[in-house]
């Protein structure tokens, strides 16, 4: 016996309508908005580009989000032929003069990974409970003021407004990014496209010139997260800031792997090391700032950060080099007063005074969460002395901190006082020095298992069922080993 459910009516009517391409076409002037979305999805499955072309033109609403679209129906290879009729049917409307009579379109959103309910509701997975919650704010806004006060200047002709075009892009130099590579192609070929809107830009392992050809096609100021990791120098970093400075509404940067230049000179190292960090001052909403094997940023710490108005939420500073002066200004310096998240994994800690660390736990205590302190090389003196003010990080859920050479017994001081934490939830300890024959390495442990063994009773004997675990990595081959409590 079959079971399969029949068409509905609005199946017959879309399979009906999508036969004829003209009588599609025809009909967009009278189709009821409500039934714009689920025949546009049905075009997009069947791949018909002239409706399609077509019903970019006549789109009712104020936002067409493409990209979520290409994943619900998992179209293969989407940005070509659909994201072309889209397009096309763009330059047919920035084409005309006068803006065309019912004209809604304002976004066309082509990230895959956006959150929206829009077609989940058009596709019946979700129900609608009301129309104008689909549309924007100021649109529900704008129609609410017509139906209470109607438009004295319905018949009054407006000049083409302009469509936003937005996409995150992954830039890679062995990979591609199809759809900006698509995009930028017709930019090139003086297609009527408007200058993209990106709000998620991730740069890997591009040269320079490349990456400014793609920066002049975009509109900087709406960039919120950035991420560059290339093997760029000094130099190369100073012109990228020159662009970074246009981004005034980042809250989010990752720069990682910039090198050195040792051909220059102190005097032009240091009007480098300006330009770049000059160009923080106008990132008034910038909140998370990561820094990873940025080798210049010795001894200039402090200059970058004097540059940022607002506090920081996240400090994360990963295999660099920190002087004395350094971690002393970071450590009464106003933005890091409310850190949420601090990371200073990789950065040699043990020539360096404690109190300065000390002091950063005690003026976050209320708000931190997160504190990765592994590989730092803290010994049994320096652990000692934090752990006060680590005892009342009230916040603290997560605490990384292995690579530490510490004994048994300061290690069991840190966890009588981080696991009984209210929010505690995971730690990351190093296995304590006694394990050790000679090297620090896991091939030269010995007594693991009854160290471990002590160590698992103590974390029951604190009654919490927070995840803890040990490790040991080799210095010279970066084995790691881990082993839960």
């Amino acid at each position: 016996m079959n079971t399969k459910s029949p068409p509905s009516l609005l199946d017959l009517a879309k399979m009906s309508l999508l036969q004829d391409k003209t009588l599609a076409i025809d009909s967009l002037k009278s189709l009821p908005r409500e039934l714009f979305p689920p025949v546009f999805m049905a075009a997009v499955a069947g791949r018909h580009s002239h409706i399609l072309r077509e019903m970019v033109q006549a789109w009712p609403f104020h936002r067409l989000s493409l990209g979520p679209l290409m994943v619900k129906v998992q179209v293969q290879q989407p940005y070509h032929d659909i994201l072309k009729a889209a397009l096309d049917g763009l330059d047919g409307l920035l084409s005309q003069k006068v803006q065309p009579k019912g004209w809604k379109l304002k976004v066309l959103d082509l990230r895959r990974n956006v959150q929206t309910n829009f077609w989940d509701i058009w596709s019946g997975t979700k129900a609608l409970t009301s129309l104008w919650s689909l549309e924007e704010p100021e649109t529900s806004h704008s129609r609410s003021k017509k139906h209470k006060g109607g438009d004295s200047r319905t018949n009054e002709k407006h000049p083409v407004a302009p469509v936003e075009v937005i996409t995150d892009l992954f830039l890679k130099e062995d990979s591609p990014d199809e759809l900006f590579t698509f995009l930028f192609n017709r930019v090139k070929q003086k297609k009527s496209l408007p200058r993209l809107r990106c709000r998620t830009l991730d740069v890997v392992g591009i040269a320079f010139e490349n990456v400014e050809e793609v920066l002049k096609a975009m509109r900087l100021d709406y960039i919120q997260e950035i991420e560059v990791d290339c093997p760029w120098d000094l130099p190369t970093l100073a012109r990228f800031a020159l662009h970074l400075g246009q981004m005034v509404n980042l809250n989010k940067i990752h720069i990682s792997h910039i090198q050195t230049t040792p051909c220059l000179s102190p005097e032009t190292e240091d009007t480098l090391i300006a330009t770049v960090t000059s160009q923080f001052f106008g990132l008034h909403r910038l909140r998370e700032l990561y820094l990873d094997s940025v080798l210049f940023l010795e001894g200039c710490l402090d200059q970058l950060l004097r540059c940022l108005k607002i506090p920081l939420d996240t400090l994360w500073i990963m295999n660099c080099v920190l002087s004395v002066f350094d971690l002393a200004y970071l450590s009464v310096c106003p933005i890091t007063n409310h850190l949420r998240k601090l990371c200073l994994s990789g950065v040699k800690l043990a020539s360096i005074s404690p109190e300065c660390l000390q002091v950063i736990l005690e003026k976050t205590s209320a708000t931190l969460r997160l504190l990765d302190l592994s590989e730092c090389g803290l010994t049994d003196s320096q652990v000692t002395v934090i752990l006060p003010a680590l005892s009342h990080c009230s916040q603290l859920r997560i605490l990384c901190c292995c690579g530490n050479l510490v004994s048994m017994a300061v290690l069991e001081s840190l966890l009588r006082n981080t696991i009984p934490l209210r929010n505690f939830v995971w730690g990351l300890f190093p296995v304590p020095l006694e394990c050790y024959l000679g090297t620090v390495s896991p091939h030269n442990l010995r007594n693991v298992r009854e160290y471990l063994e002590n160590l698992r009773l103590i974390v029951q004997e604190l009654g919490r069922r927070s995840s803890v675990s040990f490790s040991t990595t080799c210095a010279q081959c970066g084995t790691t080993k881990y082993y839960v409590a």
